[in-house]
């Protein structure tokens, strides 16, 4: 199978080639644990997720890395502002270790609820401190470092394809800017160690030969990732908010340290969105999984929203959306359910490979639901078929699909299952449909077996 990816470095789709055959180096942009994931942030992780899926369908070995940002991410792009853990830190009273061993907890649970596969690597960058300095200090010896009074910066203007991700201008940036950039030489100049203002002061604080002090969230990534994976490795993926800033630093640093290429797909996904605008933690997000959950949804339903549209597309949520992916969901469920092993009929190989053309482009995992719904509806293929296919489908998806779900049925309900059942028998068609109305309007669906019958959730 041939896979095609959208490189964001190109702008174009490619046929993706591992530097190494049937071996794939794979980083992440996890995430900053200060406070909850919203499920703006999570949409992300589940492009990740899908991706890393469709790369061991295909058979190649996946070493996936994620970086944990426990120190250095300031509230302001600009390298100014708060550290996030340690105001957080401050906010609750408690240590910044903490703050972060908590939040990742509930980042891993969420994982967990979504289906979202682990990495093989969580790298802390609070552990990961020694190589941001040898990284800083090889930058340094290449004279692309200046100091100012706050910290050790980059120097972009060392650098003739700065910015080439982002499809930056530097020239148009000079001319174009018009805010105060402090001791910076440039307005792209980036912070590679921070000085602490009152050493002493803050929870997290390093010696290094600079200072005291705390590395610059850029460094972090670059470092941590090529601790694991190499200085040159195959997918770099994140939200498309990282390309402007945050990969645009991490390429330009990896690259004049190491004189190699960094990374040659770089993968992004769109934002979710609410009235138009990303949903953030910094504007207060809309809702995290646990929310979600205690509204009644089944965390499953938004994985399964988030791949009815391309992950390069922004998905517009409300609740109102949310509804009709959760109606939908339980709707292919039910289907699946019913599906008749002992029926006989050709096999669905037709889908199966629509599915997989759908998924090698680009993951084009809109198009490969609809070769899953076209296999359910062909009453031509066998029972067996159609479950071996699904079970196959869902190795990528992710969905649970062949998973019987337990559910407490209220009594009320098996005593109208029984009343139709037994009007049924009668012949009775009539109170037999009415009573089929009315448990469906609570909540239940009911499908007859030869033996009787069972209920599920509508």
């Amino acid at each position: 199978m041939v896979l095609k990816l959208y490189n964001t470095l190109t702008r174009k789709k490619e046929t993706f080639k591992p530097i190494k055959d049937k071996y794939v180096g794979f980083y992440s942009c996890g995430p900053t644990v200060y406070w909850y994931q919203t499920i703006g942030n999570l949409r992300t992780y589940v492009f990740s997720d899908i991706l890393k899926r469709v790369l061991v369908y295909d058979g190649f070995e996946v070493k996936h890395v994620m970086n944990v940002t426990d120190v250095g991410h300031l509230t302001s792009d600009a390298d100014s502002g708060e550290d996030k853990m340690e105001k957080a830190a401050t906010k609750e009273g408690k240590k910044a270790s903490d703050i972060a061993n908590f939040y990742l907890k509930i980042f891993k649970e969420d994982f967990k609820k979504l289906n979202i596969e682990e990495p093989h690597i969580w790298s802390k960058a609070t552990e990961h401190v020694k190589e941001q300095i040898e990284l800083v200090k090889k930058l340094e010896k290449k004279s692309y470092t200046y100091k100012t009074s706050d910290g050790i910066y980059f120097d972009t203007s060392k650098l003739k394809d700065y910015g080439k991700i982002a499809l930056l201008n530097k020239e148009n940036l000079k001319a174009g800017a018009r805010i105060d950039i402090g001791e910076k030489k440039n307005k792209t100049d980036f912070a590679l160690w921070k000085f602490s203002e009152n050493p002493g002061e803050r929870q997290q604080e390093w010696d290094s030969p600079w200072g005291v002090g705390f590395p610059g969230w850029h460094i972090e990534c670059s470092a941590m990732s090529m601790k694991y994976l190499g200085e040159h490795f195959d997918i770099h993926t994140g939200g498309i908010d990282h390309i402007p800033v945050h990969h645009t630093n991490e390429i330009a640093q990896s690259e004049a340290a190491t004189g190699k290429k960094f990374v040659n797909y770089w993968l992004h996904g769109a934002f979710l969105t609410f009235k138009g605008e990303k949903v953030s933690k910094s504007k207060g997000g809309l809702y995290t999984i646990s929310e979600l959950q205690e509204l009644g949804y089944n965390p499953l339903e938004y994985r399964y929203m988030c791949l009815l549209t391309h992950y390069r597309s922004s998905l517009d949520f409300s609740l109102d959306n949310l509804n009709s992916a959760k109606n939908g969901y339980i709707s292919l469920k039910n289907k699946i359910e019913s599906i008749d092993d002992k029926t006989s009929g050709k096999d669905g190989d037709s889908y199966l490979k629509d599915f997989e053309k759908s998924i090698n482009d680009d993951m084009n995992m809109p198009k490969a639901l609809q070769a899953l719904q076209a296999l359910i509806k062909d009453e031509k293929v066998s029972g067996k078929s159609k479950r071996e296919i699904i079970a196959k489908m869902d190795l990528v998806l992710g969905l649970d699909l062949l998973k019987k779900e337990k559910i407490n049925v209220p009594s009320e309900i098996e005593k109208l299952a029984k009343e139709r059942w037994e009007a049924k028998q009668k012949k009775d068609f009539k109170k037999a449909d009415e009573l089929r109305n009315k448990i469906n309007k609570l909540g239940f669906v009911v499908n007859d077996k030869p033996d009787g019958w069972e209920i599920r959730k509508a």
